[in-house]
């Protein structure tokens, strides 16, 4: 029972240091990683460079590759910028094994202290994180000093040696429960470090070990594989690629386990280290194999994986995933996808707002009135997405970044509101009464819309971009606006003067129509202030 007990708190111990640790980087980090894996995601070289340094960052593939599902089904990134990626990410998750490989116990509750004394006595929340990380690395020895001492006395029980032989020495037998094990604890990193002390007691041998290490790679590919249910046809081609890479590299391997295993025997003479560069080899020769082909792989993939055949429902997000709301970074992306998926309807909406006035189009009338239940829906959707989001894990700048956001899609439905409410109900009169502008009063209605509509584009494009400079030029354009606005409407009053009746006849109109698209482009200038005031 006392093994046992060792077994399970060192295992369980071992599986939080994991992943505190890596939890804890990637928040120090922060949107930086998402940077890093689509910044240099175009050459195949730098991808696996990228892949590479943000998994030893995070400490797991499979995390790695969730975010790449997550960036691909929030549009941020394509599945075949991903390929590169992935087979970085199995070269990055061998720096956990080899750190794992040092076995530095004797330094495990020094670590654990030093983690402790940093997470309370600073106040800055980098600090803290770098502490948390510490303290996982600390509770990874620890968790790692409870296995070894678990397995040894298992040296003396006939019992607990045959099984545990038994299941080494058939590489089929071993590969599948390395697998399973994997599967359920959700980290490979952890099946190895059993491994390693098992062969530190003289329990395990070399050839059952390298089993091991296939086994676990396969395992892995479970996180993925769930974390793609339920995503896009682009977003399970990342988790297909991820399991074809590691399944098809231990079918490779496997075959030639034997002289595999020799040359992991001759890389070092400790029985852990060989374990971990053993990890190392198989990882580095699948990336390198595979790399070149990645162009082909892309294409067999996509056969395999077709596309969605759903139509568009306008009243779906498509962006935006739950998955995805404890890591803000990730999550933060895909509302600000979705955020312009709305800003897309609402220009079109005051597009529209013209040929409904021109032909006194009743159909398209009613059909604009139908898009702003979209646009309340999407503003709906995204503040219910945010407002789930995991505030412990978000610093300042990507709490500011939210409260932009809502800004800017609160902004985006008064003006879908203005629209519908007001520019479609004037249309709706003027329809029914059977007015019409006279040349020069519709001739400034439609200079003052382009005006407006020239606005409303320069300031999405400025918030797809967090461009301050066009955000500022927006800015510019009030004066010119207010001032466009007040000529107009004396314009419109001369005519008055003069007695012109189609004037006459449509004078509320002309002026609430000036009204409104002087309102509209209030809300488009504070599109834009979110951008401007940052830091």
């Amino acid at each position: 029972m006392t093994v046992l007990l060792a077994l399970f708190g060192g295992m369980a111990l071992l599986l939080y240091g994991i992943q505190l640790a890596g939890e804890s980087l990637q928040r120090a980090a922060g949107g930086r990683l998402r940077g890093l894996l689509t910044g240099l995601a175009r050459n195949r070289v730098t991808a696996v460079a990228s892949g590479a340094t943000v998994t030893a960052i995070i400490q797991s593939s499979s995390a790695t590759t969730v975010m790449l599902i997550g960036f691909v089904a929030a549009g941020l990134m394509t599945f075949r910028q991903t390929l590169g990626i992935i087979l970085g990410a199995d070269i990055g998750t061998t720096f956990t094994v080899q750190l794992i490989a040092f076995r530095i116990t004797d330094y495990s509750l020094l670590l654990v202290g030093l983690g402790f004394t940093i997470i309370f006595a600073s106040r800055r929340r980098s600090v803290r994180d770098f502490g948390q990380a510490i303290l996982g690395f600390g509770l990874i020895f620890l968790g790692l000093k409870l296995v070894l001492d678990g397995v040894a006395p298992l040296r003396a029980n006939p019992l607990a040696s045959q099984l545990i032989t038994s299941v080494a020495d058939s590489p089929i037998m071993a590969v599948l429960a390395a697998a399973i094990f994997t599967a359920l604890v959700h980290s490979s990193a952890a099946t190895i470090g059993l491994a390693l002390a098992l062969a530190s007691q003289g329990l395990l041998a070399l050839d059952g070990a390298v089993a091991i290490v296939l086994g676990a790679n396969i395992g892995t590919c479970v996180t993925a594989l769930m974390a793609a249910t339920g995503a896009s046809a682009e977003a399970k081609r990342v988790a297909v690629a991820h399991i074809a890479f590691k399944v098809l590299g231990a079918a490779i391997v496997f075959p030639f386990i034997d002289p595999f295993t020799a040359l992991v025997a001759t890389t070092a003479a400790d029985p852990a280290r060989q374990i971990a560069n053993a990890h190392t080899l198989f990882n580095f020769g699948i990336s390198l194999a595979f790399l070149p082909f990645t162009p082909w792989a892309a294409r067999t993939i996509e056969a395999l994986v077709p596309e969605d055949q759903t139509g568009d429902n306008p009243f779906r997000t498509r962006y935006l995933d739950e998955r995805a709301l404890d890591q803000p970074a990730l999550a933060l992306g895909q509302a600000t996808r979705e955020a312009l998926r709305m800003a897309d309807v609402v220009q079109g909406m005051l597009r529209d707002v013209v040929p409904v006035f021109a032909k006194d189009n009743q159909e398209l009338l009613e059909e604009v009135e139908r898009r702003d239940d979209q646009v309340d829906f999407l503003e709906r959707e995204i503040k219910l997405f945010l407002a789930r989001l995991d505030r412990s894990a978000m610093g300042a700048e990507l709490a500011r970044k939210e409260i932009g956001l809502i800004s800017v899609i609160g902004n985006l439905e008064n003006i879908g509101d203005i629209i519908d409410k007001n520019l479609m109900e004037l249309g709706r009169k003027k329809l029914y009464h059977g007015r019409r502008f006279s040349d020069a009063g519709w001739a400034e209605i439609l200079e003052f819309h382009g005006m407006v509509s020239k606005n409303l584009e320069r300031a999405i494009a400025a918030f797809a971009a967090n461009d301050r400079a066009l955000a500022q030029e927006v800015l510019d354009q009030r004066p010119a606006m207010r001032q466009r606005e007040r000529e107009l409407r004396e314009s419109h009053l001369e005519r008055l003067r003069q007695g012109l009746a189609e004037s006459l006849e449509t004078s509320e109109i002309h002026l609430d129509i000036l009204t409104n698209l002087k309102r509209i482009s209030s809300h488009v200038s504070a599109l834009v202030f979110p951008i401007l005031e940052e830091v």
